[in-house]
């Protein structure tokens, strides 16, 4: 009897593999990290077969620690870091080049000048999305351009593109596919119609022959090959990994808001099933398409969430693991009036700025460690707290609370403090990896190991409720102050 799902959670630092059986409980988990590449400032790279040969290797250990064959396992979902941007050979499924990341700013100034030309607003209609090098229509065609022979062996058909999902789809089974969530996310796509914008697609100088087939998000779209895991096991479920945890969490209907605090941090509201026009500088982006039917997400983007730890960890070396922040940050009482804008690859949501850089502002002879562990950690909610402002603004109805997930929400200091700044309720499900369990659930009801969205929606439960306790005045203070350290951070590259 096959008892479980396998979700395969390719990241932005790591590869994770979690097994879930039908309560929506993980059974096993491993994790492996992966080498970050910064040839350039402002460029960030992957090795796609690194992050192939680190998701694999997770997948395999999980059913090893589980003791769970293959055989037992009813399907994969992948969930996937998004507009991170692979370039490979058909034939061979060599990677040309290395993927340029989501994070990388290396094409800001072809943003500048388009934007110079006025396609911003266009592109907005069509995209939902801001003109800014976070997406990767210009990154793939930077790598079209700056690659030998990639523009020509393109025309010619023999190389494909794809998200990190359709990556992985083609390295388990070979077929070129991605779902509408992913495609909405490259800046090709067309989120009224549904497809592939032609006018995009010239406006970027990409061929239509490296596209991948644009499939459900919950629907079995190949097999496995059995040399993978032992047994051929279909893929049944894909989905950018903010979609996946948005999904996960729960937040299926009109009004509910989920933040994923990872490497970055993203503030995710259902908007129904119209795309939904933001005037406040966020993101209109396909949810997901199950049984025929589209959702629509109104989102939120922070470049620099948990990452901000990692660069104390990696950075600074004032801590030895990311899990140590919340104790160095409780030893003291408050930042110190430290403010610490993590702008180290730019700023995204409201204010999408590539050239901003990292600021420390508030710096003292008595500033430690410690006030800069307190300040990073804040940081995040800093951040977050903007997001929620903006979507307020923008949406038709009101945020009564929100639902937190991802690695960093465990951090009880960052859930009290991002309560206290957003002043509603954050809510912490039992299971917080809602990324995989995302992807998990969009596979298992595509093989009817789950019956309806309802039967999942029931599995999610409260492990923590975070009520807030600052009053509106010092809200705004703080908020206030925030604000201005950002206007130091801001267009510093260009200066």
């Amino acid at each position: 009897m096959q008892k479980y799902i396998l979700a395969l959670d390719q990241g932005t630092t790591s590869s994770r593999a979690i097994l879930f059986d039908r309560a929506g409980l993980p059974v096993a988990c491993s994790r492996h990290e992966y080498p970050q590449h910064f040839p350039q400032p402002g460029w960030v790279e992957h090795d796609a077969l690194d992050i192939w040969h680190s998701q694999l290797a997770c997948g395999r250990e999980a059913l090893r620690l589980a003791g769970v064959e293959a055989s037992q396992v009813a399907a994969i979902g992948i969930a996937n870091q998004r507009e991170t941007t692979v370039l490979w050979d058909r034939a061979t499924g060599e990677p040309v080049a290395r993927a340029i990341v989501w994070q990388d700013r290396r094409t800001a100034a072809m943003c500048d000048r388009l934007r110079e030309q006025g396609r911003a607003g266009d592109i907005q209609r069509r995209t939902g999305l801001e003109l800014d090098a976070y997406f990767s229509a210009t990154k793939l065609h930077w790598l079209l351009e700056q690659v030998p022979g990639a523009r020509e062996r393109a025309e010619r058909g023999e190389l494909a593109f794809g998200t990190v999902d359709s990556w992985l789809v083609y390295r388990l089974c070979g077929r070129h596919v991605t779902d509408a969530g992913n495609a909405s996310r490259t800046m090709l796509f067309n989120i009224n119609t549904l497809r592939w914008d032609e006018e995009l697609l010239a406006l970027f100088d990409i061929p239509s022959s490296v596209l991948p087939e644009v499939v459900a998000s919950s629907e079995v779209v190949g097999l496995a090959a059995e040399e993978c895991f032992g047994h051929a096991i279909p893929i049944a479920g894909i989905a950018g990994d903010q979609q996946a945890a948005t999904f996960g969490q729960a937040c299926h209907h009109k009004g509910l808001v989920k933040n994923t605090y990872g490497t970055g941090c993203f503030m995710l509201m259902h908007a129904g099933a119209t795309p939904p026009v933001s005037q406040n500088r966020l993101l209109s982006t396909v949810g997901w398409t199950v049984n025929g039917a589209t959702d629509y997400l109104l989102e939120g983007s922070v470049f620099m969430g948990g990452a901000t730890v990692q660069w104390l960890r990696d950075g600074l070396g004032i801590i030895k693991e990311s899990a140590d922040v919340e104790a160095l940050a409780l030893s003291v009482p408050d930042s110190g009036g430290l403010m610490l804008v993590p702008a180290f690859t730019g700023l995204g949501a409201p204010h999408w700025d590539p050239y901003a850089r990292g600021t420390i502002v508030g710096m003292t002879r008595g500033t430690t460690g410690a006030h800069i562990a307190r300040a990073a950690v804040e940081a995040i909610a800093y951040q977050s707290a903007e997001l929620l402002t903006a979507m307020q603004k923008d949406a038709d109805c009101a945020v009564l609370e929100m639902r937190a997930d991802g690695g960093a929400a465990r951090n009880d200091l960052l859930m009290q403090f991002q309560a206290d700044l957003l002043g509603i309720p954050v809510l912490r499900p039992r299971v917080t990896e809602t990324t995989a369990l995302g992807a998990a659930y969009l596979a298992g009801l595509a093989v009817g190991y789950w019956e309806s969205i309802e039967d999942i929606a029931r599995q999610w439960q409260v492990e923590r409720r975070f009520e807030p306790a600052m009053d509106r005045g010092r809200r705004a203070e703080l908020m206030a102050r925030w604000g201005r350290a950002v206007e130091h951070a801001k267009g510093w590259a260009q200066a």
